[in-house]
């Protein structure tokens, strides 16, 4: 009974601020559709270029490139979350983590330069 009171204490903390994170977004939410103005003219829901004329519909196709630059932030964004907690405790893991995040960051590192010699991360 008592390691079920101090495994509830312990997500005690994350149940609460998901309730509150919950509250605060659909509030926020709620009272932007009450508050905010809202215009029912035909130019407001065209494309905004600068103050000219929109060139085409915004609900235009958007290109691979775009997808490719989005999956390598994810990557490498990635990389980042597993990088943090073994930085946080790297004196405590021993050598054999700090191989292994080293063939890690050696594979992101030869994904890296097959986009970069593909021409991948090459804007045109």
């Amino acid at each position: 009974m008592e390691q079920a009171n101090a495994l509830f204490s312990n997500y005690l903390a994350v149940i609460l601020a998901t309730i509150v994170g919950f509250f605060l977004v659909v509030s926020a939410l709620v009272g932007s559709r009450l508050l905010a103005p809202f215009s029912k003219e035909r130019e407001k829901g065209t494309t905004y270029e600068c103050g000219m004329l929109p060139i085409r519909r915004a609900s235009t196709n958007v290109g691979v490139r775009f997808y490719l630059y989005a999956i390598l932030f994810v990557i490498f964004d990635v990389e980042a979350v597993f990088i943090f907690p073994w930085a946080l405790s790297f004196l405590a893991i021993g050598p054999q983590a700090y191989w292994l995040m080293v063939a890690f960051i050696a594979i992101l590192g030869l994904g890296l330069g097959y986009a970069w010699k593909k021409g991948a991360l090459q804007w045109h």
